[in-house]
């Protein structure tokens, strides 16, 4: 028996007909359990040509050389210029980065006798600059020196030329050169803020050159005459190199002056670089100077010779005031004068001090050594009578006094108080057996008065007169020297002669400076002058006595000089004058020259007019209202009281 199964039976794949082969591009229909149909290929452009990209490897190959070869060069730069040529660099460093400039030591000031300033000093500048940061190679244009010059010349008040040659110097190393000197604050502030807009300009608009980057300054200091020309004579003044030029400026130049410091530091620009630092020696101030002088009797002094040579047309003139116990000159006044403030407009003729400089006949002023010497040498007395001639001749010359008169019948103390040229030449007579004998013994008086000598001041430019040994003398001048002429003296050693006198015979050297203060305020006084006697305390109060009646007697020289409620002492003079210019003698030398009180002497008043041309020359007439207004003047201001005792009253003449 046959077995039936429950399968189905396996069916049989009948081939069917043939499916068209798909292109390429034809996608299969999905179906199920059909993986996705891919995305067709985008069309490719035909290709025409193949670019392949090189190897980096030379190209890095050759930058790394290139690199290599720089760093070799910096390299050996390098070690040439730290290690071969370092001191070389570090030279030229030093001198371009480095500058030093002196500090000008403070000049120390001069006052009166009272503390008054006469001459003191204020802040100032000096303007400076350094020609090698003005060369091309440094601001890169070839005009530096002309754009700063052009900006400078009007703050300066100077030619532009002048500055373009300092900044462009022959010497091209040249570090250092003075633009101006001793400027004020407000002159260096300009240039100041115009440097500081054009470095900041620069900074900015690098077209722009800060042509005054090599400008400097360096802290100084200026002089000043507080009261212009008052005692110009004595002060004198400070040249542009800070050093004195004349005067007490000068004679003190090394005391007033100081020691000066110096400073060092790094600059950049033409300004200093704060973070390096800086090396300093400080500079010593100069020693204040306190002279003699009062300032107000040299106004008053001043003043009054001031207008009677304007008045006189004179040439010029003086007036000494001394102390006659201490020698101390408490004004010494010249006309004209000048400003030391501006000697821009000074007379070179006018800028010394003529009352030193100035070598002169004295005249008749000088009849009371002669007089000394006769009373000393006790040939005579004031009430010796001398019978005076209009004429009388003696060597080659006939002398005469300044007037005609019949015989004159006369003391002592009458020749002197009318002043007789031949009363003073027979009196000197009898000072020795011969004539040449009392030309001896009267040169020694002379010389001991201090004529032909300095007076002892050291003063710049003074003269010591003339006086040639007795047996030099000219037959003339054994007669023309004892009343005057035929000598030569300055006019300090004429007030000497007086203050000597008042002294009591004693001649003390004049002196000008008290003292002066160091810059630790220690005072240090002058050094005692030198005192030397002339003549006895007898003779010289009798010659006292003699000069009264010269300004008291109605018969006397010098009335014009009295001072009402003080004794004065005084004597005329009116001598011919040698004309510097040519030799010969022109016009007259006028003088007046006296102490006071006379019994009991504190002032001496000497006064000098030189070639006076208009009005009266004679001394007593032009000079004696001159001692009077100053004596006066100096007498109140000292406090100075009168005695209260008479006067002598000495003969000035006698009945034959």
């Amino acid at each position: 028996m046959t077995e039936v199964s429950d399968r189905e039976p396996p069916r049989r794949r009948v081939p069917g007909p043939a499916k068209p082969a798909r292109s390429a591009g034809a996608q299969r229909r999905p179906g199920p359990g059909a993986r996705p149909a891919r995305r067709p290929a985008r069309p490719r452009p035909p290709v025409t040509g193949v670019i392949r990209l090189g190897s980096p490897r030379p190209r890095l190959r050759m930058v790394g050389l290139a690199l290599t070869l720089v760093l070799i060069a910096f390299v050996v730069r390098l070690l040439q210029v730290q290690g071969v040529d370092a001191s070389t660099y570090a030279a030229k460093a030093e001198k371009n980065r480095y500058v030093g400039y002196t500090l000008a030591a403070e000049r120390g000031g001069i006052t009166d006798r009272n503390g008054v300033a006469l001459a003191a000093s204020v802040d100032a500048y000096d303007i400076t600059a350094d020609p090698t940061l003005f060369a091309p190679e440094q601001l890169k244009i070839d005009d530096g020196p002309e754009q700063a010059a052009a900006l400078l010349a009007p703050i300066l008040g100077q030619e532009p030329e002048k500055i373009v040659h300092k900044l462009r110097p022959a010497n091209k190393n040249l570090r250092y050169t003075l633009l101006a000197s001793r400027q004020t604050p407000q002159v260096w502030k300009q240039i100041k803020d115009l440097k500081t807009a054009l470095a900041t300009k620069s900074e900015s608009d690098k077209s722009t050159v800060n042509v005054l980057a090599g400008v400097l300054s360096v802290a100084s200091s200026k002089r000043v005459y507080p009261n212009g020309d008052l005692a110009a004579g004595i002060l004198g003044w400070v040249n542009s190199d800070g050093k004195g030029g004349g005067g007490v400026e000068q004679q003190l130049n090394k005391q007033l002056s100081g020691k000066d410091g110096e400073i060092r530091y790094a600059q950049s620009g033409g300004r200093q670089v704060p973070t390096v630092g800086s090396t300093e020696t400080p500079a010593v101030p100069g020693s204040d100077v306190e002279l003699t002088i009062d300032r107000d009797i040299q106004w008053a002094a001043q003043n009054a010779i001031t207008k009677q040579v304007q008045e006189s047309k004179a040439d010029r003139g003086y007036v000494i005031v001394q102390d006659t116990r201490t020698g101390e000159i408490l004004a010494m006044a010249n006309s004209p004068g000048f400003d030391p403030n501006d000697l821009s407009e000074a007379s070179s003729a006018n800028m010394g001090n003529a009352a030193l400089q100035d070598a002169f006949e004295p005249g008749s002023t000088a009849k009371v050594m002669s007089m000394a010497a006769v009373l000393e040498e006790g040939v005579a007395t004031p009430g010796t009578h001398v019978i005076v001639p209009n004429r009388l001749h003696r060597g080659d010359r006939l002398f005469k006094d300044d007037i005609d008169h019949d015989t004159w019948y006369l003391t002592l103390n009458g020749v002197l108080a009318k002043s007789s040229n031949i009363g003073t030449i027979l009196a000197t007579g009898q000072l020795g057996k011969t004539q040449p004998q009392s030309n001896k013994v009267l040169y020694d008086y002379l010389r001991k008065f201090g004529l032909g000598s300095y007076t002892g001041l050291g003063f710049p430019g003074e003269t010591p007169g003339i006086l040639a040994a007795p047996d030099k003398w000219s037959t003339s001048q054994q007669y023309t020297i004892p009343f005057g002429q035929g000598v030569s003296i300055n006019a300090m050693q004429a007030a000497s002669v007086y203050s000597t006198i008042a002294n009591g015979g004693v001649r003390v050297e004049p002196s000008i400076v008290r003292g002066t203060k160091g810059p630790d305020g220690q005072f240090t006084s002058a050094k005692t002058p030198k005192k030397t006697r002339v003549i006895s305390a007898k003779t010289a109060k009798t010659l006292a006595q003699m000069l009264e009646s010269v300004v008291d007697d109605r018969e006397g020289t010098g009335t014009k000089a009295r001072i009402p409620g003080y004794r004065v002492a005084g004597k005329t003079g009116t001598a011919n004058r040698v004309d510097p210019a040519t030799g010969k003698y022109r016009g007259y030398t006028s003088s007046f020259a006296g102490f006071a009180p006379a019994d009991k002497p504190r002032i001496t008043v000497y006064c000098a007019i030189q070639n006076a041309t208009q009005g009266n020359y004679f001394g007593g007439q032009i000079c004696g209202p001159i001692y009077k207004q100053v004596m006066e003047f100096a007498l109140k201001t000292l406090q100075v009281p009168p005695t209260g005792a008479k006067a002598a009253k000495l003969p000035v003449s006698y009945r034959p």
